[in-house]
């Protein structure tokens, strides 16, 4: 096949690229156990381009769309709830609450121009989004950025896919070029002004930045893109501090509507499922035994066949990506309202982000106990009453987001069933969580038989205390059968009396409580019959015995 030939059947018709990057934000408030960031947004107006995104619920019901209903009932109640909320009953205010995730968007930013590699021409993307996603009760952002672009060479859509979305280099070339990043990244307002610029080339600020924080530095256009939201190491101030929380490379998702799809060959599909870089035909990104069962592993192959041309969807899915590839001349791929670009850009970009959403928590509660575990020290009351009220607080806080967030089915549709599973699966959630779960209680146990432990020795201790107060007791009831007469003494001889009777009792009260641990094992092997007297004389003995203290 001639090589324009080859060009033109694998040309991207559309193509849409989501990026979706989790944070972990930080406490604004020290001790609470709720932190509404997003509130703390509402209220930043200086410098804030970002406005709360009402649902299509909350809006005029001539403006809810076809696209918007298959969006709903693509997802079971539970699921349904925790991204729209409770019923609203006409002519009444929102009865239960709203929605769990709230969205956040700014419309400065109009393109994205991105100079893939240096010495070739500038590709401008439009963009379609940039939101911010919130979860109540859980310190985790999701910054979603879409672009798209049509009529593009698949090579480029591939290069776009591998490099766009890298919040820093992870080294760099020999010509001072960031690693499999995009060599220039700008972004653009409506009127073609130039907002923000990326730096990967900026070697040594990456290197300072990580020897001084022990923390990797973002980005300039993305540190940008998130203002007034500031990195914590960073030395600007913000109101809303996050920290990164998972890999540099952001998770994406793609659509290609293609000419040809099935000019495709395995090797284009390998690099677009496993977002590699874009090579030749002839070649593998990988060697092939590592992609042997990609196929199996990968694909989702119900509307894909080789040998019946309608069947033009293919769906690739390894956890960090979801790519869908189909015909740009089938209307059931492209329709905006009920066809595969809808699914798309609704019910496979929220599956996406709930799976997403959920490794990202995660992911935070582990920090979060590594964190209190490393602030712990030992012999400081304060930092271990800090370090318990730490722990209790991420417990409750686990408890909630279980009943709340975490769940294996959001849908009985087989497609997005089947999805859901694969990224779960190759995020490997499932096995994070109860490693998250086990590590939260097992915490939470220690915490439980300490307090046992400590209301065990109180008890001990008021025990002995009681038992000698009553030899107490009964030596002073003598005092009630008139042996000593002061009914007609005077009153400072009465009160002299009742010293001398009291200070001894609270100097005898008080030896009862310092000696009460051995004490308590004197009393212990007295009532031991099967010990000799010697032995219990000895564990009298050493009620007055000194300890030393160890040596620290």
């Amino acid at each position: 096949m001639p090589d324009d030939q080859r060009a033109t059947e694998k040309r991207v018709r559309h193509f849409r690229h989501i990026l979706l990057w989790p944070l972990q934000l930080m406490p604004i408030r020290e001790g609470a156990q709720i932190q509404k960031h997003w509130e703390v947004l509402e209220q930043e107006r200086e410098g804030n381009p970002w406005h709360e995104v009402l649902d299509e619920f909350t809006g005029d019901p001539a403006e809810f769309k076809e696209r918007h209903y298959n969006e709903f009932v693509t997802f079971l109640p539970h699921v349904q709830r925790f991204l729209y909320g409770e019923s609203r009953r006409a002519g009444q205010e929102m009865q239960g609450g709203g929605s769990a995730m709230r969205v956040f968007r700014r419309e400065d930013v109009a393109a994205a121009r991105l100079t893939l590699a240096l010495g070739t021409a500038p590709l401008t993307l439009s963009v379609a989004h940039v939101d911010l996603y919130f979860f109540f009760d859980i310190d985790v952002v999701l910054l979603g950025v879409e672009v798209f672009a049509d009529d593009l060479p698949l090579v480029i859509a591939e290069d776009v896919l591998y490099r766009f979305g890298r919040a820093y280099p992870a080294g760099w070339e020999e010509n001072g070029q960031g690693a499999h990043c995009v060599h220039k990244t700008e972004w653009l307002s409506a009127a073609g002004e130039v907002l923000a610029v990326s730096d990967y080339e900026r070697r040594d600020k990456y290197l300072s930045f990580v020897c001084r924080h022990r923390a990797p530095c973002l980005a300039a256009h993305w540190a940008f893109l998130l203002q007034p939201l500031v990195l914590d190491h960073a030395d600007e101030r913000g109101l809303i501090r996050y920290r990164q929380i998972e890999y540099y490379r952001m998770p994406v998702m793609g659509y290609l509507a293609m000419e040809k799809p099935k000019a495709l060959s395995r090797s284009d599909f390998i690099r677009l499922g496993l977002v590699t870089a874009a090579g030749a035909d002839e070649t593998l990104p990988y060697s092939d035994r590592h992609v042997a069962d990609f196929e199996e592993k990968f694909c989702y192959d119900r509307y894909w066949s080789d040998r019946v041309e309608e069947r033009n969807t293919r769906l690739l899915c390894c956890g960090h990506a979801l790519v869908v590839v189909g015909d740009a001349n089938a209307r059931v791929f492209v329709d905006r309202e009920t066809g595969v670009f809808s699914q798309f850009r609704h019910q496979y970009f929220l599956l996406f982000l709930i799976a997403h959403f959920h490794k990202a928590a995660l992911l935070m509660f582990s920090d979060r106990l590594v964190d209190a575990l490393n602030r712990l020290e030992v012999h400081n009351a304060d930092s271990v009453k800090h370090f318990k009220r730490a722990i209790r607080q991420q417990f409750e806080i686990f408890l909630r987001f279980t009943h709340r967030y975490w769940f294996h089915q959001l849908s009985d549709q087989a497609q997005s069933r089947t999805l859901f599973s694969m990224c779960a699966r190759h995020l490997g959630t499932d096995p994070l969580f109860e490693e998250v779960q086990q590590e939260i209680q097992e915490m939470n146990s220690y915490l439980d038989s300490d307090s046992l432990r400590r209301q065990a020795n109180t008890v001990v201790r008021l025990t002995v205390v009681t038992t000698f107060g009553l030899i107490g007791t009964l030596c002073t009831g003598f005092l009630g059968m008139n042996v000593i007469d002061a009914a007609d003494i005077p009153l400072w001889q009465r009160a002299l009396l009742f010293m001398v009777y009291f200070v001894p009792s609270v100097a005898l009260i008080l030896f009862f409580i310092v000696k009460s641990k051995p004490l308590s094992d004197f009393l212990e092997a007295l009532s031991d019959e099967r010990l000799p007297q010697v032995a219990k004389l000895s564990s009298l003995a050493e009620v007055w015995r000194r300890r030393r203290r160890p040596v620290r």
